[in-house]
């Protein structure tokens, strides 16, 4: 990415990018490449502080990116919404912090497909996410789980 895509891409001032990557090539946490007119700037994989920052960065992302790109691939599924403590937590209420991810899985898909793709954000985040499935109808019906699980708020991983 260039620098000047990553202004724009952040909204922050170019001068303010620029110093920063300045920054992050002389401690070696980024590498840069010219390519006519542009530096391109990437992760310098080789770094020691690359896997750990990495990791640092899924978990600081959060797992919706992680779930989405685990279950978009996953035929059947049509929506995911992360429901319960972390869902609350994440739509600002307070309480003690999230020890799993509760997650709704709505469509057809193979269940052992979702179990899978969610062992593996489990791995990468170190929290256990815990997938329900049910189909496009059980979703639409006003059970009291359901109740429960839209008043506690929802964060959107896959609409459909």
């Amino acid at each position: 990415m260039s620098i000047q895509n990553l202004s724009e891409h952040l909204e922050i001032p170019y001068a303010t990018v620029h110093r920063e990557v300045g920054r992050l090539l002389e401690a070696g946490l980024i590498t840069e490449e010219k390519v006519g007119n542009y530096r391109l700037i990437g992760p310098n994989k080789q770094s020691p502080y690359y896997r750990p920052l990495s990791e640092l960065l899924e978990i600081a992302s959060g797992p919706v990116p992680l779930l989405r790109e685990a279950l978009e691939g996953v035929d059947g599924v049509q929506e995911v919404v992360i429901f319960g403590s972390w869902a609350h937590r994440a739509l600002g209420h307070r309480g003690p912090a999230p020890e799993d991810i509760d997650v709704l899985v709505i469509g057809q898909p193979d269940v052992g497909k979702v179990y899978a793709a969610c062992s593996r954000v489990t791995k990468k985040l170190g929290w256990p996410v815990n997938p329900t499935i049910m189909s496009v109808d059980e979703w639409h019906e006003d059970t009291p789980f359901l109740r429960n699980v839209r008043a506690g708020g929802v964060l959107n991983v896959i609409d459909s």
